[in-house]
């Protein structure tokens, strides 16, 4: 397996058997720890290079009473819990009771493909290591972190494969400390600021700018909380998957998983219904492909803006304001709407003005009268900030396969810093590598392409979560791809749909460009760690 097993002292080892159900692989399941310990030590990894348990030694169990652990092994199967799934399962149905039990599930050395498969479900929630707080110039087992699929790795591509993205990696490790040295020139440290906040940001805003030399094979951690239905569903999506990586790691999932929730995954690999669930899934991915490839074949992109407002109602605001009254009132809803349509523009105002309330953050949101309607937006973006926004599972979103086609653009601070030759060079190398790959391991070509290449994806999303998107998206510390995506969003809401008044709820849209787009983030932590002191 093309996984770096972890290695513990005899005593460390003895600490961490009782709270992970295994010490060595890529995947393990967090049990007998406060449901508050296992969220902080998912909120930690995000922003630590460590593996989860290197950080539960390093950071936690100083802090836990273990005394009454020390008889559990939570690496051996749970027998005794089996049992009682099973008994619950007759009695009351497999489908509600799957609901009820969660597990926190550690994912480690999963590419950057594969972190979007598991962040697919909606149900669930997940934490991933990230590319703009973590230097990824650091090495495990000896080797640059990407991912090695073993079939390319046989195959007589394998040497050119792995001299390629090592090359990528040389590259990004040569430029960060350049770009660290432009960021302390081009942004002295201000006189209030603490040494930790400017290294902070200054660090992360190198970061920023490097990361998009980075190839999509990179690895990352990704923390996972789901119930036990949340888990067959996304187990049997990852089974009909094409990328290897997928179905293997599924495997891997399923194994820790069993020691936790067993029965609530009976079904997964059971052919008569596991397996036909898989193949229904696979056959008609494939066979939709095959349809869709005949339809469209020689077909060529279009000149089009990075975002677009493909579709809208125009009768937006009216049906959001009747939205709004329906539940005040014992009319059907469309009577409630034909008189919206009369009121004049001072009533639509108040009504609005009474239900949106006084904002005071972006955390105010008003309720679900918003999701009456909503916006689907086409997104042309680099890689890097489509992983940002795959993350918000409240929305729909389907993005096209990840390939050199639509180019990349050169970040201001490489070019400043004097590096642009250097990141054109990684460029070229990714796209080269990348059309090597295609022919013969077309699934697993798109490893090769690097975060600064784009996507196109598109979001669909009511209006309500359109409020949560732009406004957290836009906050100062965002990264500036995101920020202008999200910003244009909020425009087009405004001025393309005509929805000013549902735009201009939405108060806590940032539309400031910022030079570090750290530094009031970390200001604000720093004073809250020192407000925190006794």
């Amino acid at each position: 397996m093309p996984y770096v097993a972890e290695r513990f002292s005899d005593d460390e080892a003895t600490t961490l058997r009782p709270y992970f159900t295994n010490l060595d692989g890529p995947v393990f399941a967090l049990v007998n720890l406060p449901e508050v310990v296992k969220g902080a030590l998912f909120a930690r990894y995000s922003r630590s290079p460590k593996s989860l348990r290197r950080l539960f030694l390093d950071e936690f169990v100083g802090d836990l009473d273990l005394t009454g652990d020390l008889g559990v092994d939570a690496t051996v199967g749970l027998r005794r819990a089996e049992e009682l799934y099973d008994r619950v399962f007759l009695e009351y149905g497999d489908d509600s009771v799957a609901q009820l039990g969660g597990v926190h599930l550690a994912c480690e050395q999963a590419s950057n493909l594969l972190t979007k498969i598991l962040e697919w479900g909606r149900l669930m929630a997940y934490l991933e290591q990230s590319t703009r707080y973590i230097p990824y110039d650091n090495r495990l087992g000896g080797k640059y972190r990407y991912h090695r699929d073993p079939d390319v790795l046989r195959s007589r591509i394998g040497a050119r494969y792995v001299a390629d993205l090592d090359a990528c990696f040389d590259t990004y490790t040569g430029m960060l400390p350049a770009l660290l040295d432009w960021a302390r020139e081009r942004y002295p440290k201000e006189p209030g600021d603490s040494d930790f906040v400017y290294k902070q940001t200054i660090r992360a805003k190198a970061c920023d700018v490097a990361r998009g030399i980075l190839p999509a094979a990179t690895l990352s951690n990704v923390g996972i909380y789901g119930t036990g239905q949340a888990f067959e569903a996304l187990l049997l999506r990852m089974r009909a998957n094409p990328l290897p990586e997928a179905r293997r790691y599924a495997d891997l999932m399923l194994a820790e998983l069993r020691k936790v929730i067993p029965s609530f995954l009976i079904r997964v690999d059971r052919p008569e219904r596991g397996g036909a669930w898989t193949s229904y899934l696979a056959a008609t991915r494939d066979d939709t492909a095959a349809v869709v490839a005949r339809l469209f074949e020689g077909d060529a992109p279009e000149p089009r803006p990075a975002v677009i407002l493909t579709d809208f109602d125009p009768d937006a605001e009216d049906k959001v304001l009747a939205a709004i009254c329906y539940p005040h009132t014992s009319l059907p809803e469309d009577q409630v709407l034909a008189r919206v349509r009369r009121l004049p523009e001072s009533e639509r105002d108040a009504l609005l003005r009474a239900y949106v309330g006084e904002r005071e953050n972006r955390r105010h949101k008003p309720g679900r009268a918003f999701e009456r309607v909503g916006y689907r937006f086409d997104v042309l973006a680099d890689y890097g900030a489509f992983r940002d926004l795959q993350r918000h599972r409240m929305l729909t979103i389907e993005w096209q396969a990840l390939s050199p086609r639509h180019g990349y653009e050169v970040p201001e601070a490489v070019t400043e810093a004097g590096l642009a030759d250097r990141f054109d060079e990684a460029m070229a190398r990714s796209a080269d590598l990348y059309d090597v790959l295609a022919g013969e391991f077309p699934d697993q070509a798109p490893y090769a392409v690097a975060l600064a290449y784009r996507v196109r994806f598109v979001m669909q999303m009511n209006a309500r979560e359109a409020m949560h998107l732009i406004e957290l998206r836009t906050s100062p510390q965002g990264h500036p791809v995101y920020r202008r995506v999200c910003q244009e969003m909020h425009r087009l809401i405004a001025e393309e749909a005509g929805h000013r008044a549902l735009a201009a709820s939405m108060s806590h849209v940032d539309h400031t460009t910022y030079e570090l787009e750290r530094l009031a983030s970390e200001r604000a932590a720093e004073a809250r760690r020192a407000a925190s002191r006794p």
